[in-house]
């Protein structure tokens, strides 16, 4: 099952974690002093806030997805619309590793595309990269 994700940058987590608990019906599955994430089976999407970047309000969107062949379909996909795709193997963000890649739409919005292989202790130095061009 592939998973759609929504990532938000907030000011402060805590009032952040209060209303989206409150939204989705569910404490965070992963909860830090700058990072929270819910994966919320209804509606099917991994939605995770964090204070990391400079502006706030929506990040990027992505496709978590379960195995590297799906990973590789969609990066297939993303090229045959003659997207730049940029991997990012072995990567450790949001207190994950996994392999990723990143590519944006006509109108600049990043897209992650993603397969988490396990955890991480800190929220990790990999960050989304920029458009190119």
């Amino acid at each position: 099952m592939k998973r759609m994700h929504v990532h938000v940058t907030v000011q402060n987590v805590d009032q952040a974690v209060a209303f989206y608990s409150g939204l989705f019906g569910q404490d965070p599955t992963i909860r830090q002093n700058d990072y929270a994430k819910w994966m919320v089976d209804d509606p099917c999407v991994n939605f995770a806030i964090s204070t990391r970047e400079a502006n706030t309000g929506f990040d990027h969107l992505g496709i978590q997805v379960e195995t590297e062949a799906e990973l590789v379909e969609i990066e297939d996909r993303l090229r045959k619309a003659e997207a730049d795709v940029q991997e990012q193997r072995g990567a450790a963000c949001c207190y994950a590793v996994g392999e990723k890649s990143w590519a944006f739409d006509s109108e600049g919005i990043a897209w992650e595309t993603f397969l988490t292989t396990g955890t991480y202790d800190e929220y990790g130095p990999d960050r989304r990269p920029t458009a190119k061009g």
